[in-house]
């Protein structure tokens, strides 16, 4: 019969299937996409996923600032940057360092990047295709109307072509006076047109 103590010691020996406290649980897609579903945390992870190094705390703000305002960094003002600041100093970057996506030194102002911020990268090259899958198919639609105006001019001056070959002909009795009115009506009109079709065009997709 096997002693109480032998059994102790069998068991203390086996390999433990339970995780141990110190290692960090994957995200989940609840996680993630919790993490994700604000721009500034989105441009945060994104900026730091091409970082290798620690980087300063001030350096993701005006990073992020200055993708959320379509400038550069260097043409920031000081209220762009604390519009920025406050809320990742106090918010964003915590929740980063919550999930174990980054270590966040608050006192020092210095981010460390994680192995687990690679989790959230799949999640954000699948928007940016996205994206980039919309802005070109704006873009396909702009020379649609550069087509449509080119071709209206393109009648306008056929048929003052047309007419003018006539008149040299004789095939048509129009003075000379006359025909020039013609052909400037024609051209405005043709103006106009082209006019109201830019106006009625889609406009590229807003980023």
């Amino acid at each position: 019969m096997t002693s109480t103590s032998e059994s102790l010691a069998r068991s203390s020996n086996a390999p433990s299937t339970e995780p141990s406290a110190d290692e960090p649980m994957d995200l989940s897609r609840d996680d993630i996409f919790h993490i994700l579903q604000t721009a500034r945390r989105r441009e945060t992870v994104t900026y730091l996923l091409g970082e290798d190094e620690p980087v300063k705390m001030g350096d993701v703000a005006e990073h992020v600032a200055a993708r959320e305002n379509e400038t550069t960094v260097a043409k920031l003002t000081s209220t762009q940057r604390q519009r920025v600041y406050i809320p990742l100093y106090q918010s964003h970057l915590p929740k980063l360092d919550e999930v174990g996506a980054i270590e966040y030194d608050k006192p020092a102002g210095i981010v460390y990047p994680t192995e687990r911020l690679e989790a959230f990268r799949p999640y954000l090259e699948v928007g940016n295709a996205d994206a980039r899958a919309t802005g070109s198919t704006a873009e396909q639609s702009l020379p649609s109307d550069v087509a449509t105006t080119g071709l209206y001019y393109l009648l306008a001056t056929t048929v003052s072509v047309c007419l003018l070959l006539a008149a040299v002909a004789g095939l048509v009795a129009i003075p000379g006076l006359a025909l020039g009115v013609i052909i400037t009506v024609l051209f405005v009109l043709t103006t106009i047109a082209t006019t109201r079709v830019r106006r009625t065009a889609p406009l590229p997709h807003a980023r």
